[in-house]
């Protein structure tokens, strides 16, 4: 189960085997695609169908609220689960499945700046852990255009802070363009942010900015790199 907090969250990223592997009858892709939630196809639309590739993703996460500038960085090594964590003062590596309360400031840190960076993958990785509606057409809250919304409310228990609900407004090409984060579910907004200046890198469709309606609180990512 994946969570964000609006700069804290969660993640716990499960895996399972088995001695033999289970015997598969083969589709097409067109059968494939059909098969697949809401949920999925969405994320894919961001490219997720990728991720399976991903070895390794680094990125710098920075905030610009009126002066103030905050900047850290993140190595991500997704097959290890192992995260790095660079700022200016600090440099801390763990593996995530060894997270004690030395490091959980650390690692809420992280799922917060990764669900920023992320959230059309934890559509998928979460999808035990929250309820979803979609609407065809809802009232965008920055642009004032009509467009799909996914609302997304995770449950009461679990991660850093449960029970909180994002928005998710989205584009004719179903890619994420504007969100809304609501804690605790509560009826008004908390954050309000668009998502913009998207880049495809290593097969990953990337919004790299986000920011208020008055322009006063930036979100942005530098340095990306995907392996």
């Amino acid at each position: 189960m994946n969570r964000f907090i609006i700069l804290l969250g969660l993640v716990l990223i499960t895996a399972g085997s088995c001695k033999e592997a289970p015997k598969t009858t083969q589709k097409s892709p067109k059968t494939e695609a059909a098969a697949k939630s809401l949920l999925e196809r969405l994320a894919d639309k961001h490219g997720f169908e990728n991720w399976k590739d991903v070895s390794s993703i680094s990125f710098t996460f920075n905030i610009d609220r009126d002066t103030l500038h905050i900047e850290r960085s993140w190595i991500w090594e997704v097959q290890k689960n192992r995260v790095t964590m660079i700022s200016p003062t600090d440099t801390v590596s763990y593996l995530r499945s060894e997270v004690d309360s030395t490091l959980a400031r650390t690692d809420a840190t992280f799922i917060n700046d990764k669900y920023w960076f992320l959230a059309p993958y934890q559509w998928v990785w979460d999808a035990e852990s929250f309820s979803h509606t979609y609407e065809e057409k809802a009232l965008a809250p920055i642009s004032g255009d009509s467009m799909p919304r996914l609302t997304i409310i995770y449950g009461q228990e679990g991660g850093y802070t449960p029970g909180d609900a994002y928005d998710f407004f989205l584009g004719e090409d179903s890619l994420v363009r504007e969100w809304v984060f609501r804690r605790g579910n509560q009826p008004e907004p908390s954050v309000t942010t668009t998502w913009e200046g998207y880049e495809e890198i290593g097969g990953l469709m990337l919004a790299t900015s986000h920011q208020n309606a008055e322009g006063s609180f930036k979100i942005s990512f530098t340095g990306i790199s995907v392996e």
